[in-house]
């Protein structure tokens, strides 16, 4: 039996029209837009459908809308008789992956990341944010520039993304200040388009209201694996995991070392379930180039048809 993983991307993978045809192929996708409607107050789904693209990037329409088409590829992949064995999901992905392991209800799901991204958006409105990607340091140096940081700004490193691309985040002055020290060693520093300092002490001030908010929701003990951006481990205990993502806010996302462990757990195929391919991208750097795997996206029904093919 091959094991499989189901990996969910986050911010940044959207595009307008994305979990269009899966909407008017599946009832039940339907319903998860209409929830995902009816808990944002807003139309996440035509959004989705039709943008505007700065409408849907606005990270309180985002965070339920990447969501949601994560949970319609997973519904329309479950329905074609395909499971995982493990799932991650980067970042906001996350919720997506507790779904998948049955830790969350979708209803609840969407619930949490809309509640997320108010706090996140609340809190980049009042703290100015600045995120860019250092190409070529490993994770050791990008640490010990972000330690010697000249400024007296807030930057830390927000996802170890692959063993030499590393995001850093804080405020504009000391993302540049380290982005240029960066530069300095013979690394690339791309500033990224982003409306906060994710993963950083500037968004500190939603953490407590944060944690509160998952008090109220259920978790259940997954029934896969799911290895946490937090830790790069898995945790089977329902009150722990909830600790673990009121953790996840400002804290780093161990996405190199998440994929080390599904390598190390034998997992040979990985399916990026959601919009866009960023953590296929992600894959080919981290995985070693003669560990035999599979890797496929699904974001719409041609490339569900692709995986059910290639599983058959």
């Amino acid at each position: 039996m091959k094991k499989i993983a189901f990996l969910f991307p986050g911010q940044g993978s959207q595009a307008v029209g994305m979990g269009k045809d899966l909407f008017q192929e599946y009832d039940v996708v339907r319903e998860i837009f209409d929830a995902a409607d009816d808990i944002a107050g807003t139309h996440i789904s035509k959004y989705c459908f039709n943008g505007p693209m700065e409408t849907l990037t606005e990270t309180v329409n985002l965070q339920p809308a990447v969501t949601a088409v994560n949970l319609a590829c997973l519904t329309a992949i479950q329905r074609a008789g395909i499971d995982c064995a493990f799932s991650a999901g980067h970042s906001l992905g996350e919720y997506s992956a507790l779904k998948a392991a049955n830790v969350l209800s979708m209803a609840d799901t969407l619930r949490l990341v809309f509640r997320r991204g108010e706090l996140m958006h609340r809190e980049a409105t009042r703290f100015k944010g600045a995120m860019s990607a250092v190409v070529g340091l490993d994770i050791e140096a990008v640490n010990q520039l972000v330690e010697e940081n000249p400024t007296s700004g807030v930057v830390s490193v927000a996802n170890h993304n692959s063993a030499e691309q590393i995001v850093i985040t804080g405020s504009p002055e000391a993302v540049a200040a380290v982005s240029a020290a960066a530069k300095s060693k013979g690394a690339r520093a791309i500033p990224l388009k982003v409306s906060g300092a994710w993963h950083s002490d500037l968004i500190k001030g939603a953490e407590a209201e944060f944690g509160a908010f998952l008090m109220t929701i259920p978790f259940a003990s997954p029934t896969h694996p799911v290895i946490h951006n937090v830790t790069a481990d898995s945790c089977s205990d329902a009150d722990a995991i909830r600790q673990l993502m009121a953790r996840q806010l400002c804290s780093p996302v161990r996405w190199y070392d998440t994929v080390c462990r599904l390598v190390e757990e034998a997992v040979t195929v990985f399916v990026e379930v959601g919009p866009g391919k960023v953590l296929a991208g992600l894959l080919k750097k981290i995985v070693p180039a003669d560990y035999a795997c599979q890797v496929y996206n699904v974001s719409n029904l041609k490339s569900l048809e692709t995986l059910s093919k290639a599983l058959a």
